[in-house]
């Protein structure tokens, strides 16, 4: 008997090591695909202004309704998460975004572009959420955060793949064909309906609810009341609420107004902004996976408080002290800095949930601090206009050191194993 447990031991390994495999290349491919996604309207946004004649405000919009998108769908997304499984949110949001975006090359007018981009972005919102919570739930405590932040650079290399075919297609064959290549990441979602299976912790934690509902003759108990009727995750809530708006405010206020700030406040050409911009997303998914493989050995929030902290002060750095010199190296220090909060940020967030309702809180959390966001690329039209896009950028610093700041003080890593029921 001893020796046939032996024996089984390297099968069982195997059978359960390859969905893990399995679902990580998945969600390193779907969020390639959102990456390069959120990428083309930051490269396409002067094409945009001139086919629309847009303001810098109403281009700006552009930036805030994706965000608006986004948030609805993060936050409702998160819920399906907990109610209908990881797989089929990721399936369904992933076919979702790349329809309607593939659509929004055919846009005739701002009005028609917009409401395409912000149904679109409503599949985009849930997939930061989905892919990270289904990863949690399948890695060991130890590896966690690197892995996560290994799947971030697939967000990233999805902006570096964007900015890469932006400077050979923009300039030769127009904007539209940048929205129609994302007609393709439908096939991943296919194949991902078929091929990926739920992580074994939701599987559980699904089975005891429906079993405690079927016992109580109740329906299962709300995941928003169990959040808020629990103080410490209404607290754990809250925070990460605010720490979360903060992040993406800056987050997505620079992303989408940097190439425009290089190319039009700094006199950068096009294809040599592009070129900028490429170094600045490599030195971004090495910094993530540096700072994953940092976060597991000395811990989340000091790798977190070091990522955020470091933005806010370099930012200030960028804008006044730059030089045609050395603006490269610039890009890429700010590279390094900008890149840690997101790769750290998934995995302090899925481990101060409990499983039974982790998809909705880190959701809920994550896109009310989405909606908290949607001002930022405005924000910046608003102050390009008043003053300059640098000084919009500036606002961005600001929010970044108090977005470290909040879980450097009050929120505690590792509170729960995303892997237990």
């Amino acid at each position: 008997m001893k020796s046939a447990a032996i024996t089984s031991n390297p099968s069982l390994d195997s059978i359960q090591k390859q969905p893990w495999k399995l679902a990580f290349v998945f969600c390193f491919l779907v969020l390639l695909c959102d990456g390069a996604d959120i990428g083309i309207l930051a490269f396409t946004l002067s094409s945009l202004k001139q086919e629309f004649v847009l303001t810098n405000v109403q281009a700006g919009a552009l930036g805030s309704w994706s965000l608006f998108g986004m948030a609805i769908g993060g936050f409702f997304g998160g819920w399906a998460c907990d109610r209908f499984g990881r797989v089929r949110v990721i399936v369904i949001a992933t076919a979702l975004f790349s329809v309607l975006s593939g659509f929004s090359g055919f846009a005739q007018s701002y009005e028609h572009f917009v409401a395409l981009r912000f149904a679109a972005c409503l599949g985009l919102g849930s997939l930061y959420i989905a892919t990270n919570t289904l990863m949690s739930e399948m890695v060991p405590t130890k590896h966690r955060t690197t892995v996560l932040a290994m799947l971030m650079t697939g967000f990233t290399l999805g902006s570096l793949v964007i900015t890469s075919l932006s400077a050979w297609i923009i300039p030769n064959y127009g904007w539209r064909i940048m929205y129609f290549i994302s007609f393709s990441p439908i096939i991943l979602a296919v194949l991902m309906y078929f091929l990926v299976s739920e992580p074994q912790s939701w599987k559980e934690s699904r089975a005891l609810k429906l079993s405690g509902a079927k016992n109580s003759l109740q329906k299962p108990e709300n995941p928003y009341k169990a959040i808020f009727e629990n103080p410490k995750h209404r607290i754990m809530f809250i925070l990460w609420s605010m720490s979360s708006g903060l992040l993406l405010f800056g987050y997505f206020g620079v992303s989408n107004w940097l190439p425009t700030y290089l190319e039009t406040e700094l006199g950068i050409k096009f294809k040599e902004m592009a070129l900028y911009m490429a170094g600045t997303y490599l030195t971004m998914m090495f910094a993530k996976v540096v700072a994953g493989i940092v976060a597991d050995k000395i811990g989340r929030k000091i790798v977190f408080a070091f990522g955020t902290m470091g933005t806010a002060l370099f930012i200030p750095v960028l804008v006044y002290m730059h030089t045609p010199e050395n603006i490269g190296w610039l890009m890429i220090t700010f590279g390094f800095l900008y890149g840690i909060p997101y790769a750290i940020n998934a995995t302090y967030l899925t481990e101060s949930f409990p499983t039974a309702i982790r998809g909705t809180a880190i959701g809920g959390a994550f896109n009310i601090g989405r909606l908290g966001s949607v001002i930022a690329p405005v924000a910046i039209g608003y102050m390009a206009m008043q003053n300059s896009i640098g000084a919009g950028l500036l606002l961005m610093a600001g929010a970044y050191f108090l977005c470290g700041l909040i879980p450097t003080l009050f929120i505690k890593e590792q509170q729960y194993d995303p892997q237990k029921a």
